[in-house]
């Protein structure tokens, strides 16, 4: 854990079993509890099947249709029939196409402004049952491998509880119950938001706003954030869910966060680091000053700090 103090502008290389020390009483540590699902699944167009080929071919099967793949990113209805998703291949996947998924259809029933498709599920039960039967975890693209069963359980935090998210809100993978329980011992008081990762995390920048994402926040923890002397958010999710709520976003919200945001109540920040021109670095700058979060970078990259989902993190006081 690189750890970057603002006011001192400087930096020290830490373990983040020693977070706790870093909190105490009037601290409020927020957490987000969204919790990923199985977004990705694997079909191919209606009416053309998949077929067996000679034992001389290389490849085990002959895709006569073209394989499509259906990326979720958030319901659009009350019943989850409906989706905001990214399909490909894009071009040939136009409105009006249907999708033969295992045990279902999805036809694709319109258009979105960044290249998305609203995708409609042919499906009378529970759809959050059907893709935890059917779906794959939505491992970041440069994991070079496919999702393994021990995903579901790897690419999740242990606090998350309430299901939406494409990703998982990385700064909380560090956490362990054990780690927790020491925060809590150190006299901080935990909170938790709900920010559904979508879109809106990974889509390049598009003008002044990003793409909109579910957020929640209850009164209970509204109430501990307000109270704290210090809000101590894990993860850029949490600090988005934060400034949205003290903004007097409610819902959803667009919110970016760059050099030059003014924060309402986010008083300090674990995250781990981020891709170049990231609205998520972007957010890091905004928080820490880009010239002195770019330096710790540079000393991260010299030190062997790993980066990305799986990767080292940085908390920033």
């Amino acid at each position: 854990m690189l750890v970057l103090y603002r006011g001192e502008q400087r930096w020290e290389d830490r373990m983040f079993r020693e977070l706790a020390q870093f909190l105490g009483p009037g601290d409020c540590l927020v957490l987000n509890d969204s919790k990923v699902f199985p977004s990705r699944l694997f079909g191919h167009r209606a009416g053309v099947f998949s077929l067996p080929v000679g034992k001389h071919n290389p490849k085990r099967w002959q895709n006569l249709s073209g394989e499509v793949e259906i990326f979720l990113l958030q319901p659009l209805d009350d019943g989850a029939k409906t989706w905001a998703a990214l399909v490909h291949p894009g071009r040939k996947m136009r409105v009006g196409e249907r999708v033969r998924l295992d045990g279902a259809d999805a036809e694709i029933v319109g258009r979105g402004e960044f290249g998305e498709r609203t995708v409609r599920f042919d499906w009378d039960g529970d759809i959050y049952e059907l893709l935890n039967k059917i779906g794959h975890v939505p491992l970041p693209p440069y994991i070079k491998r496919p999702d393994h069963a021990e995903d579901r359980e790897r690419y999740q935090t242990v606090f998350a509880r309430q299901t939406g998210s494409v990703a998982a809100p990385t700064a909380g993978l560090h956490f362990t119950p054990e780690i927790l329980d020491a925060c809590r011992a150190a006299g901080a008081d935990i909170a938790y938001v709900t920010l559904h990762v979508g879109l809106g995390t990974f889509q390049p920048v598009h003008g002044d706003s990003l793409h909109a994402e579910r957020f929640r926040v209850t009164e209970a923890n509204a109430g501990k954030i307000k109270a704290a002397q210090r809000v101590f958010c894990a993860g850029t999710t949490s600090v988005r869910a934060v400034e949205s709520m003290f903004l007097g976003k409610s819902g959803e919200t667009d919110l970016f966060i760059r050099p030059g945001f003014a924060f309402q109540r986010a008083n300090a920040m674990l995250t781990n680091f981020h891709l170049p021109e990231s609205s998520l670095l972007m957010l890091v700058c905004a928080f820490a000053g880009r010239e002195f979060v770019l330096s710790a970078y540079q000393h991260a990259v010299e030190a062997g700090y790993r980066f990305y989902s799986y990767g080292d993190c940085m908390l920033i006081v």
